[in-house]
């Protein structure tokens, strides 16, 4: 099931365009790089590869969330025409009960 819904997860979920935050975090990833020594450059990309990984889990979840939350709904709303149905025959039944008790 899980393979499932990341699949759904990629098919829906698109990241939105934003060109001018994606240039900004690039210079600012640069000017960072260049003023630190290679080993804490190493720790910065392993930060950044840690919150991107958070980031996905979260947008799964919230997806699977979201997911479950429709899938309750049209249960619901499949339940609510149900009963309509049934309320809808009981009272023709009552209705041919009081035809039948007049003849």
């Amino acid at each position: 099931m899980n393979d499932y819904m990341r699949a759904l997860h990629q098919r829906f979920c698109k990241e939105p365009e934003r060109k001018e935050v994606r240039e900004e975090l690039e210079r600012v990833y640069a000017t960072v790089k260049e003023r630190l020594p290679r080993q804490d450059q190493e720790k910065l990309l392993r930060i950044a590869d840690l919150e991107i990984d958070l980031r996905e889990e979260t947008s799964l979840a919230s997806f699977v969330a979201g997911f479950q939350l429709g899938m309750g709904i049209a249960g619901e709303m499949e339940r609510y025409c149900f009963e309509d149905e049934e309320e809808k025959r009981a009272t023709e039944r009552a209705k041919m009960r009081c035809l039948l008790v007049k003849i």
